[in-house]
């Protein structure tokens, strides 16, 4: 093979990399999108449903609460009833007895007093906890919303750029020798992205490991393409080209000598 026709297929299998990059990245898009927002809907169901604990356990402490007030209610009529006996007793006897049940009733109340203060300060504590949860739960919601109405246009636009990116390596592959994109194509589904890449001093910018003497200098030669010994990528002399030798978007090569 000629060093022109070398040169020519490598600008032709570099061309068809820059497409193949476009499309590995609006794939990834195509998955992440969905992703990110299958993630946002997890973390907002977790607030909610932590949002849902402490109402009902608020719903639960009112409860408590409208109990105790109706008890202690109900002991203070208790308590009022058997001060107007304690001023109709006859005797010292009976006057013991209604002290005692007065003192008893009054020992319960004090009881639930205290409970009562024991709850309201747990009930302050879970309000001030909701209003936590609330803060991050509407803004989770929010976002949600936000994310919902713009996936269909993102995906729609994604796959609208997809297909033009598929029409454009149906071109650009069609105008590389049969065997050599047989070759591109066979690296392309057994190896990580990208297939082709530059060697920059010897060492291979795919996988970072120097390529043998001997492969270097027929590489330098430009007269045949060759693969890295290590990654199996294809691979090609930056000295030939002056574009960019990192794997990515390489700029669209120009020969500089043959």
């Amino acid at each position: 093979m000629s060093t022109a026709v070398y040169l020519d297929q490598i600008r032709q299998l570099v061309e068809l990399q820059k497409i193949d990059d476009a499309i590995f990245a609006v794939r990834q898009e195509l998955e992440r999108a969905p992703r990110e927002l299958e993630d946002l809907q997890q973390r907002f169901d977790a607030s909610n449903a932590q949002r849902e604990r402490v109402l009902e356990k608020l719903n639960h402490l009112q409860d408590q609460q409208k109990r105790l007030d109706f008890e202690i209610e109900d002991d203070s009529a208790r308590i009022k009833k058997s001060k107007n006996k304690l001023m109709q007793v006859e005797n010292q006897r009976e006057h013991h007895a209604m002290m005692r049940e007065m003192d008893s009733i009054e020992k319960v109340i004090r009881s639930r007093e205290e409970e009562k203060m024991a709850l309201m300060e747990e009930l302050q504590l879970q309000n001030e906890k909701l209003a936590q949860i609330d803060l991050t739960h509407t803004g989770l919601q929010a976002e949600l919303e936000v994310r919902r109405d713009s996936l269909e246009e993102k995906l729609t636009a994604c796959r609208a750029r997809m297909a033009e990116l598929e029409s454009k390596r149906e071109v650009a592959s069609s105008a590389i020798p049969h065997p050599v994109f047989v070759r591109y194509e066979f690296i392309r589904k057994r190896l990580e992205h990208p297939v082709i890449v530059a060697v920059k001093d010897g060492i291979c910018t795919g996988c970072h490991i120097a390529v043998p003497p001997q492969s270097y200098i027929e590489l330098q030669r430009g007269q045949q393409i060759l693969s890295c010994p290590n990654c199996q990528r294809l691979i090609f002399w930056n000295e030939h080209f002056d574009f960019p030798v990192t794997p990515g978007i390489p700029e669209t090569p120009k020969t500089l000598v043959d």
